[in-house]
This record gives C-alpha cells, sequence and structure tokens, in this order.
C-alpha cells in the first residue's frame, strides 16, 4: 500500500489550500485515513480522519468549522480542504491508513504512511 500526498504550499493567513492523498490500493473496506501534521519542534497530531467505506469524519478541535476531510471512490484519494489558515496550521501534513473503522489519533496504529507535504502559512 503506497500513499502520495500533494498540494502544500506557500500561503497567507486566512487563505485555503488543499491537500490530496492518493492511495494504491484500490480496495481500502474498513481503512481509516487520517490526516496528521507535524510542526517544527511539536509531535505530530492528528488533524482529520476517515472512514474509506462509511465517511464519519472526526476533527481535532484545531481544525474544527476549518478543515474538511473527504473521499473520492473514483480517484482514489482522499482531501483535506483547509479554510481560513493561521500561522500555527504551519506544519509538515501527512496522511496514514490504517486498517479498521473505529476513530484512532494514535500515530502509532497508523501502519502506511505518505511522505509528507509541507504547509507554510505567513502572517
Amino acid at each position: 500500500v503506497q500513499l502520495q500526498a500533494s498540494g502544500g504550499g506557500l500561503v497567507q493567513a486566512g487563505d485555503s489550500l488543499r491537500l490530496s492523498c492518493t492511495v494504491s490500493k484500490r480496495t481500502f473496506n474498513s481503512y481509516t485515513i487520517a490526516w496528521f501534521r507535524q510542526a517544527p519542534g511539536k509531535e505530530r497530531e492528528a488533524v482529520a480522519t476517515i472512514n474509506w467505506n462509511g465517511g464519519n469524519e472526526r476533527y481535532a478541535d484545531s481544525a474544527k468549522g476549518r478543515f474538511t476531510i473527504s473521499r473520492d471512490f473514483a480517484k482514489n484519494t482522499v482531501y483535506l480542504q483547509m479554510n481560513s489558515l493561521k500561522p500555527e496550521d504551519t506544519a509538515v501534513y501527512y496522511c496514514a491508513a490504517r486498517s479498521g473503522s473505529y476513530y484512532c489519533t494514535d500515530s502509532k496504529e497508523y501502519e502506511y504512511w505518505g511522505q509528507g507535504t509541507l504547509v507554510t502559512v505567513s502572517s
């Protein structure tokens, strides 16, 4: 299983970005896909999760109301739409996958990881 994350970049506060995570596995039933982020000097944290076949989108408090996670079956892709970006959203963003559909934000439980994409938000 391979995950390919893309879409990061340099934006200003208040702007939007959409990250994409394309997965190689054609059948991802009962998998959870998550977006994590890691800022310099900080621990990796879960931003949003989604069940591949059942929705159940969940968000970190810092992302609620601003970020939206979604999936496109036809393109085997999970998106993270990020609006109203803040400087504190600056981080490397990773997509990850784990088997199992229960809600989980522990990065150690995720078996597959993409390479990360850098998001920089200037003030």
